[in-house]
């Protein structure tokens, strides 16, 4: 049976289901009919024009984990940084116009990130940003997500776009939130909720973007790629750790994703057809080797944590290499922007975007689209389209551990 303290969170966690801890744009249930919105993607994602399909249960009659919480940046900012001053920012359409809504969240997409589509399979509402909750209790029961775009690993990285909220402010938020958890819930049943749930992490490339590749501080002479990669890495591993004393318990950890393959990359090193630049691309294959290796120590230095890695490069290429498969037809234009591979210019205005975005692999110059987004989140789950995930998928860390909660 499950432990007192873990039904507890699960009774508490159905009391508050219909609360205002729903009540933003990227809500997931439909208060007046109970019906939650889920794409059917049997295949690939369908033409990201169309409506959501409802159905009227969700993708799992009862939340597998109490919550799901969220660390990163622009990838998995769902509306952090609407609310503070800085240029990287998508309030504006046509960022949004295949959500749910159908109107600008704060998402760097044209629909749904990631964590949208792996809180349908968590069977969990969409996750309500940090900033914009009200910071009572029933708003973060079912998770927060504290990502800021142009967020990096490093304090300083994307500091020239204006404000941002950097990886050790996300995890002092999330502290912040875990002790308004012990205060309103008490000790054991905060303790339980925060090591039952799942804490995505999704940051590092804004290290490259802004900070490493334009060669902020003189970096480039002061750390050749190996040492800065190892850096980052060793940096991750230390917030790693504080979240464990934290008493987090249920990782995942993504990759970098091939920005070497990005619109923005593609114009600017002057690519002939489209092919990927090798040179960043090296980096970020490198950053990604060390931070498996990274966590392959850490499942050893804490056997009671489940850590998974999530290489994003992997799964990326794979759809780039097979994109026709997957039913793509463009993979180094963008849907959104001006220039060659519309990379030279950011996404500012509908007149910019393409008509359907479903047939592009990115949606500007650096984000994927919603159709990719959903191919990924189904990686991470269950690897169903390829294997990117190490030691496990999170399906299996999920229902293994659940398994080990019974007695």
């Amino acid at each position: 049976m499950l432990t007192t303290h873990l039904l507890a969170i699960f009774l508490i966690s159905a009391i508050v289901s219909h609360s205002k801890a729903l009540r933003f744009p990227q809500e997931l249930y439909n208060l007046s009919s109970n019906q939650i919105f889920i794409v059917d993607n049997l295949s690939r994602p369908p033409s990201s024009s169309a409506s959501p399909t409802p159905l009227l249960s969700p993708a799992v009659s009862s939340p597998l984990v109490p919550a799901l919480f969220i660390i990163g940046d622009s990838t998995v900012d769902c509306g952090n940084n609407n609310y503070l001053g800085t240029f990287a920012r998508a309030d504006r359409p046509p960022y949004g116009r295949d959500f749910d809504t159908h109107l600008p969240t704060g998402r760097f997409c044209n629909g749904r990130i990631p964590v949208d589509y792996l809180a349908l399979h968590l069977g969990l509402p969409f996750v309500p940003s940090y900033l914009g909750q009200t910071g009572e209790l029933e708003d973060m029961l079912h998770g927060v997500n504290y990502a800021s775009a142009a967020a990096g690993i490093i304090f300083s990285s994307g500091s020239e776009l204006g404000q941002h909220i950097s990886l050790t402010h996300q995890i002092q938020q999330f502290s912040d939130t875990y002790q308004q958890f012990v205060l309103s819930l008490g000790e054991d049943v905060a303790i339980d909720l925060i090591s039952s749930s799942v804490l995505y992490i999704s940051i590092g490339i804004n290290d490259y973007i802004h900070y490493y590749l334009r060669n902020v501080s003189n970096v480039q002479n002061l750390y050749l790629p190996w040492g800065f990669n190892q850096f980052l890495a060793s940096t991750m591993r230390q917030e790693i750790k504080n979240l464990y004393n934290t008493n987090v318990r249920r990782f995942v950890v993504m990759g970098l994703p091939p920005i070497g393959c990005a619109p923005y990359y593609l114009q600017r090193y002057k690519s002939n057809n489209g092919e990927c630049v090798e040179e960043i691309n090296d980096m970020i294959m490198e950053f990604n080797f060390f931070t498996r290796y990274m966590i392959d120590e850490l499942l050893h230095e804490l056997p009671d944590a489940g850590i998974i890695f999530c290489d994003v490069f992997q799964g990326s290429m794979d759809i780039i290499r097979n994109h026709k498969n997957y039913g793509f037809e463009s993979t180094a234009n963008a849907c959104c922007g001006l220039g060659k591979y519309n990379g030279w210019m950011m996404c500012m205005s509908p007149q910019m975007a393409c008509r359907n975005a479903s047939d592009h692999i990115w949606w500007d110059q650096f984000h994927p689209t919603d159709a990719v987004n959903a191919i990924l989140a189904d990686n991470v789950w269950s690897s169903r389209h390829t294997e990117m995930c190490y030691p496990m998928n999170l399906e299996k860390m999920v229902f293994s551990q659940s398994l080990n909660n019974l007695v």
